[in-house]
């Protein structure tokens, strides 16, 4: 691991380090139940690769990002939350609520959400 990810939570889970429950996983994205649920369905959505937050992101970084929201869709049908909804949401920053520096997503159903602001 380098030195930026050799702190970072989320890269331990993938590496294997630190168990999770996975719910998907590909060869570029990582699904896992969030081990302090929000949400009936609370499923976090990471790229395997570093990346700290959204506004880092590049062209390079454009099949990642749709492989983040294929998992993200997939995820809602195997915890079947497809049909009747769910949440997508993806903190960014400190301010933007973001906790772990690694850009994730979170998938959030099981439950009528509250309206957001």
């Amino acid at each position: 691991m380098s030195d930026e990810t050799s702190d970072c939570i989320f890269c331990k889970i993938i590496a294997g380090e630190i168990p999770c429950t996975k719910v998907y996983e590909s060869d570029t994205v990582l699904a896992f139940e969030d081990i302090n649920p929000l949400a009936p369905v609370h499923v976090l959505v990471v790229p395997k690769r570093h990346v700290v937050q959204a506004d880092q992101c590049t062209e390079s970084d454009r099949e990642m990002l749709g492989d983040m929201m294929l998992a993200a869709g997939e995820v809602a049908r195997i915890k079947r939350v497809s049909e009747t909804g769910y949440r997508l949401t993806a903190n960014n920053g400190r301010q933007g609520g973001q906790e772990v520096l690694h850009l994730h997503m979170h998938v959030l159903g099981g439950r009528r959400m509250r309206r957001m602001g």
